[in-house]
């Protein structure tokens, strides 16, 4: 199942909701005015499900821009958060954008009235967001959003980034080099037609975003974000190892005489109940040190 499959983003999305850090959120809220509205724009939306899990937890009123290059899943997305209302029971406002997510530049953050007169752009971002999205993206990509974020002041925060860490519980023998072709697959080079190959970011992502936001001026804190996948989430334990199995043949092709067999084991593991993983992710929250007036 692809990453952004919407029956993968649907099964994965109460587990993301569990895993993501309310400490960071707490922290935002600190630091956010008292009842002035908000416009966040969420990159990498997906089905929109970082809105829903976040703007009842933040003040409102609130306006969402949701960016993805996807134009089925922006469509999905802007009927699934149809009714979505912020901490303080307003109605949240949405639109939808189809855009290339490593373009976001300073002036798409630059402060506007909120609302905005009709027919102009809804610019005022006081908050950047996206989830499990900078693992996605390149350093210099990510480069880009800190620079963004830190010369308008704005706060960012993504969550859910992987981090490589993965505990199985019982262990396997052939658990180290999944492991280890997965990583290289989620660090792989990815070629584009006319430029050059985009090098992922992958486990690297968390560290990656912190020392940027930092080196672009901005106070960084960062959470553990964990799936615990038990018998409750069997059907999203054995769709993410087949994942996980089928890119880690992809990187490693010697691997699939072996695969085979080890995925029913750990696809029957996990029907019987038996099976646990532990699939760490990293939070990061960046909060300008000082807002530009």
């Amino acid at each position: 199942m692809s990453d952004f499959d919407p029956g993968w983003l649907a099964l994965r999305e109460p587990a993301d909701a569990d895993a993501r850090a309310d400490g960071l959120v707490t922290s935002l809220r600190a630091h956010l005015p008292v009842d002035a509205p908000l416009v966040i724009r969420d990159l990498g939306c997906g089905t929109g499900s970082l809105a829903r899990w976040l703007a009842p937890r933040l003040p409102g009123p609130q306006r969402w821009i949701l960016y993805d290059s996807d134009p089925a899943l922006l469509a999905r997305a802007a009927r699934e958060t149809d009714g979505l209302r912020d901490g303080g029971g307003r109605l949240v406002g949405i639109e939808t954008r189809e855009a290339d997510l490593t373009g976001l530049r300073a002036p798409d953050l630059h402060p506007a009235p909120f609302p905005e007169p009709e027919g102009q752009d809804p610019a005022g971002t006081v908050v950047v967001t996206g989830s499990a999205l900078l693992d996605l993206l390149t350093a210099a990509e990510v480069d880009v959003i800190a620079a963004a974020c830190a010369t308008t002041g704005c706060p960012a925060l993504f969550t859910l980034s992987v981090t490589g860490q993965v505990e199985l519980d019982p262990p396997d023998a052939l658990d180290a080099d999944v492991a280890a072709a997965f990583d290289a697959h989620q660090r792989r080079a990815v070629e584009g037609t006319g430029a050059p190959a985009r090098v992922l970011l992958g486990p690297d992502a968390p560290g990656v975003a912190t020392d940027a936001f930092r080196r672009h001026g901005m106070t960084v804190e960062g959470a553990v974000s964990t799936w615990v996948l038990g018998p409750r989430h069997a059907e999203l334990a054995a769709e993410w190892l087949r994942g996980r199995v089928a890119a880690a043949v992809d990187q490693r092709p010697d691997l699939a005489p072996h695969t085979g067999r080890y995925l029913d084991r750990r696809l029957a593991a996990c029907a019987a109940g038996e099976l646990t993983a532990e699939v760490h992710h990293h939070d990061v929250l960046a909060l300008p040190r000082e807002v530009p007036t």
